[in-house]
């Protein structure tokens, strides 16, 4: 594999998003887990699992849960985090304060798996998110969105 390819593996991540992955991790195997295989054999011993609802919506989540755990130790061991505090320009874990439209607002820049727009948690692999990553207070970033092209200003990096 060269080294192009293993970049690509990273998974950039803040602190706290990546300890809320290994705490959820946590949760799954330690506990739900178990609590799924118990629903399984009970349903089991209820007799015939040709027409067991229960059997059936238990083994369905199973599969989810499962699925979730491969995924989140996917993350977990790809997984890069970033020390915001040593950056004098925009990273992954910057609280980012701009000025757009005549209005402040300010982003948290976050790896892809904790990005939450509803919350100004913008993934630095987002449109805005790529454009201010490297970047530093005073410069200018345009991105395209669905109302044309946006000019932020950057005010303050925490």
């Amino acid at each position: 594999m060269d080294t192009k390819a293993k970049a690509n593996d990273i998974i950039y991540m803040t602190k706290d998003g990546f300890e809320e992955l290994k705490e959820e991790l946590r949760i799954l195997v330690g506990e739900k887990r178990p609590q799924v295989a118990q629903r399984i054999k009970s349903a089991r011993e209820m007799g015939d699992i040709s027409e067991n609802a229960e059997y059936d919506a238990a083994k369905q989540e199973q599969a989810f849960l499962e699925g979730r755990i491969s995924e989140l130790e996917e993350i977990i061991k790809s997984a890069k985090v970033s020390d915001s505090a040593k950056a004098d320009a925009v990273v992954v874990g910057a609280r980012v304060t701009v000025h757009v439209d005549g209005d402040e607002e300010t982003f948290h820049v976050v790896g892809a798996p904790e990005a939450d727009p509803l919350k100004n948690k913008i993934s630095h692999n987002s449109p805005l998110g790529q454009a201010l990553v490297g970047k530093k207070v005073g410069d200018k970033v345009e991105v395209e969105a669905p109302i044309g092209r946006v000019t932020y200003t950057i005010l303050k990096i925490e």
